[in-house]
């Protein structure tokens, strides 16, 4: 056998038995199953997205557990064994949050408008349906069917028992009906009398569809033994795309542009669906008479709120570092814990504090510190918008007295015997040797605390709740909100949310605060270091 062979065959029977090793250590029994774990939550995501008919999502989670089984597995793979689950949360967490964001801000996504056209011309047919004309009650049992509970009718025509759910139509299954009475149902458990008044509130709610088309309408039971067959007041022709009610004879077309029913009158079915509409809202953003102007009236007033905390923060914290970082003030180390005090405390307690504080009837700073003046802090904008600075300034300069007093100690010491020996006096030592120097260490932070104030929800929603609100507006937005407060009353806080108009909002901050993140990695030219 020559050389190459023998070390080939050497190297081959080398390998069994490290492998076996390998295969036998703890750690690997381990790895193997936190992947048991990881692949059945995948196969679970999986197959909810398959029942949901999330093709996109069903695609991508599969692809993202093969990639992870294949890098855990793979001896080839051990250096993106680390870079995995980095990724894998990036694009969850980021990636697909704001691809997903996006999308949604080019559609009606919201009040009205929050499913399939499927969806919504159900629910039209079942909201207006009634008992059809010349139905009789027929044998019926309520039965559980998983967590919820499934409808057994006997057919009126065929005389053979059916079953189905609010979601499923009708099927035929076997059972016994006794004295018109269904008495068993094979594979159900029909439930009894003292679990269907214990249940009256669901047995209630439950419609099973006789087909899959909403025309042929829905059955419905009042006291779990019998059912009747109950249709809507509406038809739908899919031919047409059209919506009739059947007591006016008005024909509604279906305005897929705009998502709804409409008829000729431009009264509309509700609800809608969901469809694309382009930049529908990032026009109505900067052009609707109602969201126009408290929309760039709250984009300023992010932009000075950040920068106004930033300068007042720092200023503050800078001042103070170099006040106790001079070694001759006795005691300044109990002084500087001192000062860190608000930082320790957690911030939205004390914004309460303050907002008790603040009040304008009961309030500890106008009854005691004005003696009983009577000053709208948080009601009058301008005041609401003071406050909110001064509560700011006294959260963050802990922070910034902290950075600043860290990067003092770090100087050294010679530069400012240097500065001595040269004559210059302590302000123009602070002025031309310690700011420079400071600001060289502390831009980054400043640029990453800017960012932070312009998406500062916690202080503005528990302060002021972006009050004293606009008038005559179908929003409640108020003179003190931000952007992120103004997303959140939009999709959340108002009577009808609008989910896309927040998402194009959602989409503007974080274009702002990617530009100030690009500008704080040219400033620090941390990208060139990578």
């Amino acid at each position: 056998m020559s050389e190459p062979a023998k070390a080939a065959e050497k190297k081959k029977e080398g390998y069994a038995p490290s492998h076996a090793r390998e295969v036998m250590r703890p750690g690997f029994f381990i790895k193997l199953a936190l992947m048991m774990a990881i692949d059945a939550l995948g196969l679970y995501g999986i197959f909810t997205a398959y029942m949901v008919k999330s093709w996109a999502v069903l695609v991508i989670m599969a692809l993202l557990l093969l990639a992870v089984n294949w890098v855990y597995f793979s001896k080839r793979m051990i250096p993106a064994k680390y870079l995995v689950p980095g990724m894998v949360f990036l694009l969850i967490y980021q990636v697909f949050v704001m691809g997903y964001t996006g999308y949604v801000s080019f559609t009606n996504y919201g009040q009205g408008h929050n499913s399939t056209k499927d969806d919504a011309i159900a629910s039209i047919l079942k909201a207006s349906e009634q008992r059809a004309p010349g139905a009789v009650n027929v044998p019926a049992a309520i039965v559980q069917e998983g967590s919820g509970l499934g409808l057994v009718v006997a057919d009126p025509a065929t005389g053979t028992l059916k079953e189905g759910n609010a979601d499923t139509p009708l099927r035929e299954v076997k059972g016994t009906v006794s004295g018109g009475m269904i008495s068993e149902v094979d594979g159900y458990t029909i439930l009894k009398l003292n679990e269907i008044l214990n249940r009256q509130s669901e047995v209630a709610k439950l419609t099973v569809p006789v087909s899959s088309d909403p025309n042929d309408g829905y059955y419905k039971s009042d006291d779990g033994s019998t059912a009747y067959l109950a249709k809507s007041t509406y038809s739908y022709d899919s031919a047409a795309d059209t919506l009739t009610d059947s007591a006016t004879g008005t024909v509604y077309t279906a305005d897929n542009k705009t998502g709804v029913f409409v008829d000729s009158a431009g009264n509309q079915l509700n609800p809608g669906w969901r469809v694309f509409i382009g930049f529908d809202n990032y026009r109505n953003m900067v052009t609707s008479s109602d969201l126009a102007g408290p929309f760039f009236k709250a984009l300023v007033w992010s932009f000075i709120f950040a920068v106004l905390s930033v300068l007042s923060t720092f200023a503050f914290g800078l001042i103070l570092a170099l006040v106790f970082s001079d070694k001759r003030i006795k005691g300044r180390k109990i002084y500087q814990s001192l000062m860190i005090l608000p930082y320790a405390f957690p911030a939205f307690l004390a914004t309460l504090v303050w907002r008790g504080m603040l009040n304008t009837d009961f309030g500890f700073i106008n009854n005691v510190f004005l003696g009983g003046a009577n000053i709208p802090w948080l009601t009058n904008g301008l005041l609401a918008k003071v406050s909110i600075l001064g509560v700011n300034l006294w959260l963050g300069f802990p922070y910034m007295f902290l950075v600043c007093l860290g990067a003092l100690q770090s100087l050294p010491g010679d530069i400012e015997e240097a500065a001595k020996i040269d004559g210059a006096s302590g302000l123009r030592t602070v002025m031309s040797i310690k700011l420079p120097l400071v600001l060289q260490a502390t831009v980054p932070l400043l640029i990453a605390s800017f960012a932070f104030n312009f998406n500062n929800f916690s202080l503005i929603y528990m302060l002021t709740g972006g009050g004293p609100n606009y008038p005559g507006l179908s929003v409640p937005v108020g003179e003190s909100d931000i952007l992120i407060s103004m997303v959140y009353k939009i999709a959340i806080d108002s009577g009808a949310p609008n989910y896309g108009l927040a998402s194009a909002m959602s989409i503007v901050i974080f274009i702002v605060v990617g530009v100030i993140a690009w500008l704080g990695f040219r400033q620090t030219k941390t990208l060139e270091e990578l």
